[in-house]
């Protein structure tokens, strides 16, 4: 088992150093290498950061900055389905905040790590732009769900680990 872990380590290296040969002669595509590393790797640990500068032959205190200055970048590891629950005032006001702690309850979690499965991870974001649907979750980049009830929250749930069973 451990040779097939170091693997697919070792695959995504590979995708990843074709990535960097891709963008390497542009200036300035650091983040656009960080961006399509995180997609890869899921998130940006600090070996990745430091594999990166040395392969663009930067210091990693840069790699690390720009990191830490963009929000979309995360250090941790994230759930395969990122769900985003609207914490802006309108869904706040709105039973958010029973939205959130369903969702815990029905994965188990506590903050954002990610589910023991890798599945999914729970995350609570400022306004999604839709409050006039509030209560709103995000799954992943597209899927929104609106004017949610925590009743509705297993449903949700099941959907995606469907969609993860073959």
């Amino acid at each position: 088992m451990p040779n097939t872990h170091c693997e697919q380590h070792e695959k995504l290296y590979l995708e990843l150093d074709r990535v960097i040969e891709e963008s390497e002669s542009n200036k300035g595509s650091l983040i656009n290498i960080l961006h399509r590393a995180q997609g890869i790797f899921g998130h940006l640990s600090r070996e990745l950061q430091e594999y990166i500068a040395d392969k663009l032959d930067i210091p990693s205190s840069q790699v690390y900055g720009v990191v830490t200055f963009y929000n979309f970048f995360t250090m941790i590891p994230r759930g395969k389905n990122q769900i985003k629950v609207c914490m802006g005032t309108a869904c706040y006001v709105r039973g958010a905040d029973r939205i959130m702690e369903r969702l815990r309850d029905e994965l188990g979690t506590e903050g954002e790590e990610p589910t023991e499965d890798g599945l999914f991870s729970v995350h609570g974001v400022r306004c999604l732009g839709a409050c006039s649907m509030a209560p709103v979750v995000l799954v992943g980049e597209r899927d929104f769900y609106g004017r949610l009830k925590p009743d509705q929250v297993a449903a949700i749930l099941e959907k995606y680990r469907g969609d993860n069973n073959g």
